[in-house]
């Protein structure tokens, strides 16, 4: 690869993620702020907060490749972010109970030196079942996802909480889209599969 890629998160599961094209890339904290604007929807904030974190990554880093993810669960158009605890861990999966939430992932692709710069918003739909108090007791003792949005991690325990799940692009819900990276990728002329 000409130039290097990088993954502007903090995330574990999209470093993960990422080392499944098996290019080599670095980690780097995107510092920026998440806090959602008046009147934004969930799709929108989700594909500016993955543009603003490869942007911030990339003025560091002009030559480099710089992906960006960001992840918003919209429950009928309202935002539902990570709970950072168990109490709201817990208060989250009660009001998911029974209800379909579209997890907004979105996907940014920059290089500043080449101004360039593409995005993208690969949607989720999760049905959760309905779930009884005990349920979600247990699986916040066995798996406490309060870094995730809505307290679901789906690639762990939290594909119990799930009734369907309908996606063009399965790793998606996870946080990191790779189908769409790929095609990215390729545009930029990073094709994993190409030597």
């Amino acid at each position: 690869m000409q130039h290097p890629l990088i993954l502007a998160s903090t995330s574990r599961y999209r470093r993960e993620l990422l080392e499944r094209l098996h290019l080599p890339f670095s980690v780097h904290p995107p510092h920026t702020d998440e806090t959602p604007r008046d009147h934004e929807s969930p799709a929108e904030l989700a594909v500016r907060l993955a543009i603003a974190k490869a942007r911030a990554v990339a003025q560091a880093h002009p030559e480099a490749w710089v992906i960006g993810s960001d992840q918003v669960a919209d429950l009928n158009g309202e935002p539902i972010g990570k709970p950072g605890d168990l109490e709201r861990a817990q208060r989250q999966l009660e009001r998911l109970s029974g209800q379909t939430v579209v997890f907004q992932t979105g996907l940014a692709l920059v290089n500043h030196a080449r101004q360039w710069q593409q995005s993208v918003r690969v949607p989720v739909r999760v049905r959760f079942r309905t779930l009884t108090p005990d349920a979600i007791a247990r699986y916040l003792a066995l798996e406490p996802a309060i870094d995730c949005a809505g307290s679901a991690k789906s690639e762990g325990l939290g594909i119990a909480l799930l009734e369907t799940i309908e996606s063009d692009d399965p790793t998606a819900l996870i946080g990191l889209p790779l189908i769409a990276l790929t095609r990215l990728l390729r545009e930029a002329g990073l094709d994993p599969l190409s030597t």
